[in-house]
C-alpha cells in the first residue's frame, strides 16, 4: 500500500487559523496594485459593516463605504475578513491578516509572486484550479498538491477514477485519490499537468506542496516568501 504524508502540520496549521473578529480587525492587510501607473499602496486597516477603513499611500486611515471610491481605489464588496476593492480597473481580494506584497500582472513581467507571512507565520495564497477558486497554504513538507473534496468537484475532478492511497494526517490515517490537475494558477503563475492528491473529506485550506513548488525558485527574505516560475 503506498503511503503519502502530506498533512503532518495541518493540525497546528488549523489551529494556527483561529484569529479573534471583533468589530475592528487588528490585523492588516498590505497589496501593492500593479498598472500602468506607479503602484497604490493600499493598507485596510480593518472593516466594520458597510466600510473599510483604508490607509492609502501612507495617508491617514479613512472609512469607505462599499461603492465608495477614494484616491482612485473603489471598494467593490466586504464578505466577513475579506475585502475586495479596485485600482485603475484591476481588483484585488485580500483576507485580514495576509499581506500581498508583489504580485505580477503584466504578461511581459517575470513570472513571479511574493507574499508576506501572516501573524502566525504561515503563507497564504488564492489561487485557481482549473478555473475554480481554491485557498492554499504554502507546504514545503508536502510532496503533493492536495485538496479537499469540496474544492475538487467544483474544480471538475472525478477523483474517484484516480489511484486510491492511504494518508498519515494529524488526525490519523485517511483515504485519498492521486488525480492530475490540467491548470493550476496563482497570480500570473500558470502551472499545467500537476499531480495532486484529493481527500475524501473536506478541507479547510489546500496545501500548495512540491508537485507545484518544485516547478519554481523559491526563497524568502524576512517575513515575505517569492516563487518564480521555472517551468
Amino acid at each position: 500500500m503506498t503511503m503519502y504524508r502530506p498533512l503532518g502540520k495541518l493540525g497546528h496549521a488549523v489551529r494556527s487559523l483561529e484569529m479573534p473578529i471583533g468589530r475592528w480587525l487588528a490585523a492588516a492587510m498590505l497589496v501593492f496594485v500593479s498598472g500602468q501607473l506607479p503602484a497604490a499602496e493600499v493598507v485596510v486597516a480593518g472593516v466594520f459593516p458597510g466600510k473599510a477603513v483604508l490607509m492609502i499611500d501612507g495617508g491617514a486611515p479613512r472609512a469607505v463605504a462599499i461603492g465608495e471610491s477614494r484616491s482612485g481605489v473603489r471598494v467593490l464588496a466586504i464578505e466577513g475578513q475579506t475585502v475586495t476593492f479596485e485600482v485603475d480597473g484591476k481588483r484585488s481580494t485580500l483576507r485580514v491578516g495576509e499581506q500581498v506584497a508583489r504580485q505580477g500582472n503584466n504578461a511581459s513581467a517575470d513570472r513571479s509572486l511574493s507574499v508576506s507571512a501572516d501573524a502566525r507565520g504561515h503563507f497564504f495564497l488564492d489561487g485557481r484550479v482549473n478555473g475554480a477558486g481554491v485557498r492554499f497554504l504554502v507546504d514545503t513538507g508536502a510532496s503533493l498538491v492536495s485538496l479537499g473534496r469540496d474544492d475538487a468537484r467544483r474544480a471538475g475532478l472525478d477523483y474517484r477514477a484516480g489511484q486510491l492511497i492511504r494518508t498519515q494526517t494529524a488526525n490519523g490515517a485517511a483515504r485519498a485519490w492521486l488525480v492530475r490537475v490540467d491548470e493550476l494558477r496563482i497570480g500570473g503563475l500558470v502551472l499545467h499537468g500537476v499531480d495532486a492528491a484529493v481527500h475524501e473529506r473536506e478541507l479547510p485550506f489546500a496545501l500548495l506542496g512540491m508537485s507545484a513548488l518544485n516547478r519554481m525558485e523559491i526563497s524568502r527574505e524576512s517575513t515575505v516568501l517569492t516563487l518564480k516560475q521555472r517551468y
